[in-house]
């Protein structure tokens, strides 16, 4: 479903300081971008921007880039932290496969994956799914932290979790139900929108973190 156009959405993407127009001549320098040297975390897919901004909120001595490819989409986002204030965030227009152009070798602490799109044509459209195996490749070197990935879709759940072990990516941390049991609803502040429509209805949210080089862990 295509995203409803929003009258003041070319105002927050012309005024935005937050949305970083030129990424790629940030490459290997975002701690200077941020002025500071701490941890850098990623999201793909950043959608409208609630689990990023609210994480980067309750984090203020973290680094956050959020990575979307909709200009209507990551409006919400940007608008979001501009009105919070938020300072240690900043919004990335890109694809996934771009990443490798924007961010340096082992510069990524953390990459978030939530709720990404299934594409349930696994035979046709396996290749787009963000963890088959041709965007691992694209994170690996990226990356001296972990992967975090969540999913409402079990079939994507297995796909990825093959796709890991395929590639040599140690799994820790994986649930098949991530809230059974839980009432307490203090966790929704950085559930991202479809995260708590699924846990308002009761839906399982799958998880599990992934690191590269067999769980070289840093």
């Amino acid at each position: 479903m295509r995203a409803r156009k929003k009258k003041w959405a070319a105002g927050e993407l012309c005024n935005n300081e937050l949305l970083i127009s030129e990424p790629r001549t940030r490459k290997g320098e975002w701690n200077a971008y941020f002025g500071n040297s701490n941890a850098l975390r990623v999201e793909i897919g950043c959608g409208k921007g609630r689990f990023i901004t609210e994480t980067a909120r309750c984090n203020p001595d973290i680094n956050f880039v959020a990575v979307e490819r909709e200009r209507q989409v990551i409006i919400s986002g940007l608008r979001r932290a501009r009105e919070l204030g938020i300072k240690n965030i900043g919004f990335v227009l890109a694809d996934a496969s771009e990443l490798t152009e924007i961010f340096g070798e082992n510069e990524i602490e953390r990459l978030y994956i939530n709720f990404c799109d299934p594409w349930p044509n696994k035979k046709k459209w396996a290749k787009r799914r963000l963890t088959h195996e041709n965007f691992l490749n694209v994170y690996k070197p990226l990356l001296n932290g972990r992967l975090c990935f969540k999913t409402d879709n079990s079939e994507l759940f297995d796909f990825s979790l093959g796709q890991f072990e395929k590639n040599g990516w140690a799994v820790e941390n994986i649930s098949i139900d991530l809230y059974a049991g839980q009432s307490n609803e203090a966790a929704r502040d950085t559930m991202t929108e479809y995260e708590e429509k699924f846990f308002l209805s009761g839906v399982p949210i799958m998880s599990c973190e992934a690191y590269p080089n067999g769980g070289d862990k840093p």
